[in-house]
């Protein structure tokens, strides 16, 4: 698409900015064309994060019950240190694992991935700006920018 963009702008007396709302379509386009098959993961997604909240919900309750009932209302043997106790460790590992339920996305799709989708597709387009703005001051602006 960049070539027939730079053929319309070279041959035909088009400018860029003509082209603005085709850019914006091809970009949508190749987002969904790439990243799009991964919303057919999005019903299991959701549903397995829904049960795991519940399931891991849960087990972290009835955790936080028995810890709270062991070391602070006085149900620990006195002879266990608390310091050091396997416990309190295993309480920061459920923690983890209720924390990653949670974050778990609609999809698996990052930002990232999304800005390098696109990243992709827009680079073959961004010489085309040499034909509005000459390098010399586009590299000027930069530079200001930059310092």
């Amino acid at each position: 698409m960049a070539a027939q963009i730079a053929s319309r702008i070279f041959f035909a007396g088009e400018t860029l900015p003509q082209f603005v709302g085709l850019i914006g379509i091809e970009l949508v386009f190749v987002l969904c064309l790439t990243l799009g098959p991964m919303l057919f993961f999005a019903g299991q997604l959701i549903e397995t994060k829904r049960m795991g909240l519940r399931e891991y919900g849960a087990l972290a309750g009835r955790y936080v019950q028995a810890f709270d009932a062991k070391w602070l209302r006085g149900g620990a043997p006195a002879d266990e240190a608390f310091i050091g106790s396997a416990d309190i460790q295993s309480l920061a590992d459920l923690g983890g694992a209720c924390e990653r339920v949670g974050a778990m996305r609609l999809a698996p799709i990052s930002r990232e991935a999304v800005l390098a989708v696109a990243a992709a597709t827009l680079v073959p387009i961004a010489p085309l700006v040499l034909t509005m703005i000459p390098l010399d001051e586009l590299l000027k602006k930069l530079l200001s920018v930059v310092f």
